[in-house]
């Protein structure tokens, strides 16, 4: 099992108990100090604003043989849509998994018993956590819901952390844990390319309510004589020829909005069927529904032997729409074509 060490990210402060090193005990009842848990302190100028923040001051908290594992590992491990809250902006606890059940539960921090193989941990930038198949199948095993729980696996594989078949190996290690059936139902229906949860909702509801079949995520259109890239929608059936794509806020802004409107109009001038979910639709899809069957039909009158479309890209396409293409691209490869997922 390794230790943890004092290289923390710059800007971030482990709390300190009373006594050398930190403050006194009259200190710590002053308004300079912040208390973050039991018996530990930081600076009062130091803010629990920042998640990462918060994540440093659960660690003080992992018992000899323990971890931090799930969204909050995630998080540490640089995953870029773990932000530590639930849809509503409510802050969720930080999990310590220790293999027993003696870890007082405080503030912002959920004790867990879970059996942890110490091969399953490593220090990373001065943290204990779990690594990433741990802690994605934690999230998956107690999500809310089997949609909940796709999209955890899909935000992990977004930033590269686990693959799905990495994890497909790793629930069939676990037969008998809480939640492992959840789990295994929605690794049947995660992707590894979809960028955001309003993206994966986009996908569940084409297939699951629309009766659809399954579309392909982020996927770049070619055109079919010139190999030009016509655009990336963030879901296309290829037999159909129907697109999806997902407006949130900032689809709003006007100079987005004109790149949408610009790619669109590209798309139906390649007889390409685009239907738009927005914000609304996620919690009343009755009538996004409604337009992806429009969709269809409108798609069924164009001939495929007249498509001047294909999805298969030209010979100097940097192909990155699995876990393993961009784990496979070089730090420059990185910068240039997966800038946009810095987190």
């Amino acid at each position: 099992m390794p230790e943890p060490d004092s290289d923390l990210p710059t800007g971030l402060v482990r709390p300190v108990r009373c006594g050398p090193g930190g403050p006194t005990r009259k200190q710590a009842r002053g308004p300079s100090w912040r208390r973050t848990s039991h018996g530990f302190y930081v600076p009062a100028s130091v803010s629990d604003d920042d998640v990462r923040q918060r994540i440093v001051e659960a660690s003080v908290l992992v018992p000899t043989g323990g971890a931090i594992t799930g969204w909050a590992a995630l998080c540490w491990m640089r995953g870029r849509w773990f932000d530590g809250r639930t849809a509503s902006g409510d802050r969720l606890p930080v999990t310590i998994v220790s293999g027993t059940r003696d870890i007082r539960a405080q503030a912002g921090m959920r004790p867990s018993g879970e059996g942890l193989d110490p091969r399953r941990v490593a220090c990373v930038d001065g943290i204990l956590v779990t690594d990433a198949c741990f802690a994605v199948s934690f999230e998956m095993r107690y999500a809310a819901s089997d949609r909940a729980a796709v999209v955890v696996l899909d935000m992990a594989a977004y930033s590269d952390l686990v693959s799905v078949d990495e994890m497909a190996a790793y629930l069939a290690t676990q037969s008998g844990w809480t939640g492992v059936p959840r789990a295994r139902r929605a690794l049947a229906l995660a992707e590894e390319n979809s960028w955001s949860p309003p993206e994966s909702d986009l996908r569940l509801l084409w297939t699951l309510a629309g009766g659809r079949p399954r579309p392909v995520c982020n996927r770049p259109v070619f055109d079919l004589r010139t190999g030009a890239h016509v655009g990336t929608p963030d879901l296309i059936d290829p037999v159909a020829g129907v697109a999806g794509e997902y407006d949130g806020e900032l689809h709003l802004v006007r100079t987005q909005r004109d790149h949408d409107l610009r790619r669109e109009g590209a798309f139906r001038g390649h007889d390409i069927e685009t239907v738009t979910m927005t914000a609304p639709d996620r919690h009343d899809p009755s009538a996004f529904l409604q337009r992806l069957d429009t969709a269809y039909r409108h798609a069924a009158q164009h001939p495929v032997a007249e498509r001047t479309w294909t999805l298969d890209p030209p010979p100097w396409w940097t192909p990155a729409h699995t876990v393993a293409h961009r784990r496979a691209m070089t730090e420059q490869q990185r910068r240039r074509f997966l800038g946009h997922r810095a987190a």
